[in-house]
């Protein structure tokens, strides 16, 4: 690990709360941490447990780089939360209001110049897949990189579920278990980056998270992925290209 910042006093304190909290729950292995940006970058990863947040927030603050989680700007009106959220730098997301939603976007980009990682659940909620696959991806990270240009890296992992499944209220840490977090390649999407930022576009860079989660939690399987995705939507798996198809090639609003 070469780069090691030194980050805001919130960070680091609940970095130091946390880790052995987690380290006592899980054993972990992680790969790639190394090859991450010194600038900021966009991170997209898998959800299959309540824990994922901590244990990927932690590999990312190992590197001196500050974790911003989306999170819903309700989150930041609330007594105790709210100010929390803002001390630790997240980034609140308003999804009805158009002129919010824009102070949203200045407010990540602000925290990619500053170096920082934009964390982001492209499945939008935990994977409703029955095998716990990398389900159909929303289009915001998508979108947050073409309009910013940072790189969009995946965060695969696996084993927490283990620990913590989804949906489960009480974690089961024993006997103890082991999770893997690897970092993969940046997601290319140079070519797209050239081109207008229509439906098309952005459905064929979702895809593209759509397939690089999708790998990369088949290599730490050790198994091959389904050849259909699961769709939240429609409770049952799906042609992965149905997204690119339902595409046109109208301005993505």
């Amino acid at each position: 690990m070469t780069r090691r910042r030194r980050l805001p006093l919130g960070i680091r304190a609940t970095a130091h709360l946390v880790r052995p909290m987690m380290n006592l729950l899980i054993g972990k292995e992680w790969r790639g941490l190394e090859t991450l940006p010194e600038s900021g970058f966009i991170a997209v990863t898998n959800h299959v447990s309540k824990i994922d947040p901590l244990a990927v927030g932690l590999a990312v603050v190992r590197t001196g780089t500050i974790p911003h989680f989306l999170a819903k700007d309700s989150l930041f009106r609330l007594p105790v939360v709210g100010p929390a959220l803002t001390r630790l730098q997240q980034v609140p997301v308003a999804r009805a209001d158009r002129q919010a939603a824009k102070q949203s976007l200045q407010v990540a980009q602000s925290a990619l110049d500053r170096g920082g990682a934009i964390m982001i659940y492209p499945e939008g909620t935990l994977t409703r897949d029955p095998e716990l696959w990398p389900m159909r991806a929303k289009t915001g990270a998508a979108r947050l990189a073409l309009n910013t240009g940072a790189p969009l890296i995946p965060f695969v992992h696996w084993g927490l579920q283990d620990v913590l499944a989804p949906y489960a209220k009480l974690p089961k840490p024993w006997p103890r278990k082991k999770y893997v977090l690897q970092v993969g390649d940046p997601i290319d999407l140079s070519d797209l980056r050239q081109r207008p930022l229509t439906r098309t576009v952005l459905a064929e860079a979702t895809e593209r998270v759509e397939a690089a989660l999708t790998e990369g939690v088949a290599q730490l399987r050790g198994e091959p992925a389904p050849e259909l995705i699961w769709d939240r939507a429609l409770n049952q798996r799906v042609p992965r290209h149905q997204l690119r198809a339902r595409g046109g090639d109208e301005v993505a609003s």
